[in-house]
């Protein structure tokens, strides 16, 4: 059985998880879904990163120790994962001594034995919301962009990471492929800056100022940098510190999915720490983009965010699903907006997946006696094979939107065919040719069901369970129906006019 192994950005505990991990997290889940489909074994992770000088500012303001504080966050992440039905098979936390810990010991006693660790006194600009160093080029009139906070100026001895070493190394993993970057400008991107060739990097901290992370073995004055502390993660969760068969058997990853914000850190920092330490790169890099709200990246430092938990709650977990994966576009920021989201619901969901439905199961609930249980329908699946064919392209390049698109335009095609062939009017007209039109009907649900399983996996199975097939099931599909109306999947909104 081929492996797939998925891993997620780790959710930064500093405050409670908004829409942007969301959409990060049903990226990752329609992706896994997809190949669990295709009969592989998957593994996907997910997790938080939990230590830095911004969770311990922020534990402090809530006068709580740094660790009850990021147990609170992490039991809201599981829960945000739970509510959008996350089908995620592991999930690791940084601040796990047994688990992450000795990993990070060991990749640091690698990177010491490639002698690419050095102690030298360094000042710089510190964006304590990036938890990163950053240039005065970086800036916008003094400010970090993105939380529009003024870096602090550090000065202090720390550990550095011979980065600039690997410049032409990551370079050429890049250009010939060996490590993908998803879009194609992302990837070029990333060449761009690995032109001015990198500069060596702080990987510590002084533990007077930051003790809540990871200690540099064997020098209790310093802390791991958490940067370098939560990229690990990947490895961490398969048992890297001793070897283990689950680490020899998903390493490398097939797909990581990160937003653009932390480019750098996955398609620079990260393959060099695992040059440096003999370990293989990653396959591929799928970067998306932020959702904006009113033109502005959506930031728990500025304040500006949506939960996602209110979306549900009021609109049910599919509804954000399918809004998150079709509205906004793959690997480019989009745009949120109660309107457009209500838009969507109402047009492709309630009107569209919602009303096909039902049509056709309640008409073929009240004639059951007509459906047929053999026969050919050599057309269904002439029809249904291209859908497929497209549906397979798009989702092995992440392009979630155009997938759910081949799936839309069967659902308008269904649409279409019940009027042409007036399908509440044959009954009386001609009980056999109405037999074979609503036969089709169903067969086209049960493929609808199966595509859309990805991506609204608790729509898809309200659907087969109205049609009497099980998701496991293989064809033929005509001996298993035992059509029962179900209630609305996506009621109608009572929006005021």
């Amino acid at each position: 059985m081929k492996k797939f192994y998925l891993t997620t950005s780790i959710v930064y505990a500093n405050n409670k998880p908004h829409i942007g991990f969301a959409l990060e997290l049903v990226q990752a889940d329609a992706i896994t879904r997809f190949h669990r489909q295709q009969g592989e074994d998957v593994r996907f992770l997910t997790g938080t990163d939990e230590h830095g000088m911004k969770i311990l500012r922020a534990a402090k303001n809530k006068n709580k120790t740094p660790q009850k504080f990021v147990g609170e966050i992490v039991e809201m992440v599981k829960d945000l994962a739970t509510k959008l039905n996350i089908s995620y098979d592991d999930f690791i936390r940084t601040s796990d001594e047994k688990r992450h810990w000795p990993s990070v010991v060991k990749i640091w006693q690698k990177l010491l034995i490639s002698n690419d660790l050095y102690k030298k006194s360094y000042q710089g600009l510190y964006c304590v919301g990036h938890e990163s160093f950053l240039k005065e080029s970086d800036l916008k009139d003094g400010l970090c962009p993105d939380h529009q906070t003024k870096p602090e100026v550090l000065e202090e001895e720390n550990y550095f990471f011979r980065l600039s070493k690997y410049t032409d190394k990551v370079k050429d993993l890049i250009m010939k492929g060996e490590l993908k970057i998803i879009p194609e400008f992302r990837k070029n991107e990333i060449l761009s800056f690995l032109e001015k060739g990198l500069e060596d990097i702080s990987f510590s901290r002084s533990s007077k100022k930051l003790s809540w992370g990871v200690p540099v073995p064997g020098d209790d004055s310093q802390t791991i940098y958490v940067w370098v502390d939560a990229l690990i993660n990947y490895i961490s969760a398969l048992g890297y510190a001793e070897n283990s068969e689950s680490f020899k058997k998903y390493w490398p990853a097939d797909v990581q999915i990160i937003g653009k914000d932390i480019l750098r850190f996955h398609a620079a920092i990260w393959p060099a720490m695992l040059l440096s330490a003999d370990i293989p790169v990653p396959k591929t890099l799928v970067v998306h983009g932020f959702i904006n709200i009113g033109g502005a990246k959506m930031s728990k430092t500025i304040g500006n965010i949506i939960d996602p938990l209110e979306l549900v709650e009021k609109y049910g977990v599919d509804a954000l699903r399918y809004y998150l994966l079709r509205e906004i576009p793959a690997q480019e920021d989009g745009e949120f907006t109660i309107e457009k989201f209500e838009g969507r619901y109402q047009a492709d969901l309630a009107n569209g997946l919602g009303n096909l439905v039902a049509r056709v199961v309640s008409i073929a609930d009240k004639h059951k006696n007509v459906i047929l249980r053999n026969g050919n329908f050599d057309e269904v699946d002439r029809r249904v094979a291209g859908i497929w064919e497209e549906y397979k392209k798009y989702l092995n390049e992440f392009r979630y939107n155009l997938a759910l698109e081949q799936i839309w335009r069967l659902i308008k095609f269904c649409d279409e065919y019940i009027e042409v062939q007036r399908l509440w009017e044959l009954p009386e007209k001609s009980k056999e040719e109405f037999g074979r039109v609503i036969t089709e009907l169903l067969l086209y649900l049960a493929h609808i069901a199966l595509l859309i399983d990805p991506f609204l996996p608790s729509t898809s199975e309200k659907i087969l369970k109205q049609l009497g097939i099980k998701k496991e099931s293989t064809k033929p599909w005509l001996a298993q129906l035992n059509v029962k109306k179900g209630k609305a999947l996506f009621p109608k909104l009572n929006v005021k006019a």
